[in-house]
């Protein structure tokens, strides 16, 4: 196997491929920054065409990524996720319990789905969940990318590597090249050994390996603390829990207070106490916790003044709003001062320079800097922005009201793109007309937007640009990589050095896909080494399956850097996690399910 001849392009390449690693692992300036600087030099210099350069911001798996988080607000507006924060993960006591609440089921969806859907509808239910427990999202969020990981090389649908693989599989034995493709149980028992190991690893070492850490939007979390009195909504499915069932014991950075009933006040609330209609509950918390009380499904605010507002609460938002000594109503109450009527615009809660108001809402009088936090549509902010009424206005992100009657259509859909997904990457006149995971996911984005369950307006906002530019960008530098020969050359190096043994040449191809994905991107890597798998098999003279089946494990197998899969990218934000995180971290874990997948496919896969 004779080596390409490198040029001064591919010096070039290598040298902003060990530049962008070492500003990821050394610095703090932000991902897509460094990324997007790499593909920048490498446009300049010439190494890559602007086609290229710009490729991966057409790529389809980039684009399908960004239209998931339509999918994501649909869920999220609809109250779905908070829904299996509370009943299907749970409320461990401990860490590790919680690791076990959620790694367990969503490694065993992520073999029967793509594992990068299912990290961003887990997102935004994992990120609640964490704060509600008061574990540290650092904690959760990488354990659940490689979860999702694991669990996807079970089966051919579980990553978007193995349908990618099957694909070339499949066009090679139609090409004669190899005597039988992928089926959907081809990487099963590997894949599970790999899996079960990789979650024992995680549950183990996560302790000591990794960070409690909060992401960065949590760490500047605002400490004022506001009393706010909501009401249990008569024949809601709170009536009948106890206040541990359903879920209000153990809010994040919050406390019921007490509980009047019938003009009775309960100011030492037990957990067992079972709520029951037109209670009034105080809590005490600080902003995001309000926000996440104004979401659980059955509790609506004790003011009646929300109910008077224009327009249908789902339409409306959680605003702070900093009393100026020039508002006309200062030094009166809030109800005689009728704010609703001045400002279409509801007080939910008061904050007073870390103070407990103790007055009922309606009769707090009002004084310069206190901090109001309003129930008002969007259009009060542009209003009273620069009004000498208030100081200070701004909105409260994610802060509109669950559209709870929407969540078994959410649901639906979401069901129905996984179902119409996996016909589309397993039905071969699918596969001829190129339908797949962005079709269902296109389709099913519409519907969410359609229906209602996410606005327009939600849906913009919940796109994670900072991702989808750092995916963009890595697949553009890995167009270098290939196009520059430098690729082709380390790979066939590597595995050229070890001779003619076959094991020898699959642990050198295996460590050679691992170091690619970790590098590029999980699926470049995988169609950059496929060839290179078959013509090592052709060169020893035997079966191609084994070298395909670990290159394949190696190329969904990126743990150690944070682009070395989607689904790694899409939690490194929320995670509040650092480069040398991702290294410390997942370098072991690549190395256990290296061991493992080199020990076990010539015993599953003989060479002869």
């Amino acid at each position: 196997m004779s080596l390409p001849a490198l040029d001064v392009n591919a010096f070039i390449a290598a040298l902003v491929i060990v530049s962008v690693v070492g500003f990821l692992f050394l610095s703090r300036i932000p991902p897509d920054l460094i990324m997007v600087g790499g593909v920048t030099v490498l446009l300049l210099t010439g190494v890559v065409g602007v086609g290229d350069a710009l490729s991966g911001f057409s790529n389809e798996g980039m684009i399908t990524v960004g239209v998931l988080y339509v999918i994501v607000a649909g869920l999220r507006d609809t109250g779905v996720m908070g829904w299996v924060a509370q009943y299907v993960l749970g409320r461990p006591k401990t860490v590790a319990m919680a690791q076990i609440r959620l790694l367990l089921p969503v490694a065993g969806l992520s073999a029967f789905m793509n594992n990068t859907p299912l990290v961003a509808a887990m997102l935004p239910a994992v990120t609640e969940w964490g704060r509600k427990i008061g574990t540290p999202l650092s904690k959760l969020m990488m354990p659940l990318s490689f979860a999702t990981i694991l669990g996807g090389l079970c089966t051919l649908i579980g990553t978007s590597t193995n349908v990618v693989v099957g694909g070339l599989m499949q066009e090679a034995e139609r090409a004669g090249t190899v005597e039988s493709a992928f089926t959907f149980f081809t990487l099963t028992p590997v894949g599970i050994a790999c899996a079960a190991a990789g979650l024992a690893y995680i549950l183990v070492a996560s302790r000591w390996l990794l960070p409690a850490r909060d992401s960065a939007v949590s760490q500047l979390a605002d400490p004022r603390e506001y009393s706010v009195e909501m009401l249990v909504q008569p024949g809601s499915t709170l009536v009948g829990k106890t206040i541990e069932a359903a879920g209000l014991r153990h809010l994040r950075s919050m406390f019921l207070a007490e509980v009047t009933r019938d003009g009775d006040v309960m100011p030492a609330v037990a957990p067992t106490l079972r709520l029951k209609d037109n209670d009034r509950l105080l809590f005490v918390g600080v902003v995001d916790s309000v926000v996440e009380l104004q979401k659980i499904r059955g509790l609506i605010p004790a003011t009646e003044q929300v109910f008077r507002l224009d327009g249908p609460r789902t339409e409306r938002m959680l605003i702070e709003a900093v009393v100026s000594d020039r508002c006309p109503l200062v030094g009166k109450t809030i109800r005689d001062g009728r704010f609703r009527n001045r400002y279409n615009a509801a007080v939910i809660a008061v904050a007073r320079s870390g103070e407990r108001i103790k007055d009922k809402l309606g009769d707090i009088v009002l004084q310069p800097g206190d901090t109001l936090l309003l129930e008002a549509r969007p259009a009060f902010i542009e209003q009273q922005r620069h009004s000498r009424d208030f100081y200070l206005v701004s909105r409260l992100d994610d802060s509109s009201t669950p559209r709870h009657e929407k969540a078994f259509t959410a649901l639906v859909i979401l069901i129905g793109m996984v179902g119409f997904a996996t016909l589309f990457e397993q039905h071969p006149y699918f596969i001829e007309q190129g339908f797949g995971m962005l079709h269902a996911a296109l389709v099913a984005a519409v519907l969410m937007l359609a229906t209602n369950c996410c606005s327009i307006v939600s849906a913009r906002r919940s796109i994670d640009w900072q991702v989808l530019i750092v995916i963009g960008a890595a697949i553009g530098i890995g167009k270098a990589l290939d196009s520059t020969g430098l690729a082709m050359f380390l790979a066939q190096s590597l595995i050229g050095i070890v001779g003619d043994n076959p094991t020898m040449q699959l642990l050198a191809l295996y460590f050679a896909t691992m170091a690619l994905t970790e590098i590029l991107t999980n699926n470049s890597a995988a169609v950059l080494m496929f060839p290179i798998a078959l013509a090592t098999a052709g060169q020893a003279g035997v079966d191609p399956m084994p070298f395909v089946v670990a290159m394949t494990i190696a190329a969904s197998c990126g743990f150690a850097t944070p682009f070395g899969y989607q689904t790694n990218l899409m939690v490194y934000g929320p995670g509040g996690y650092r480069f040398s995180d991702f290294l410390r971290f997942g370098l072991p874990l690549n190395l256990i399910v290296a061991a493992i997948t080199i020990s076990l496919v010539p015993l599953v896969f003989p060479f002869a």
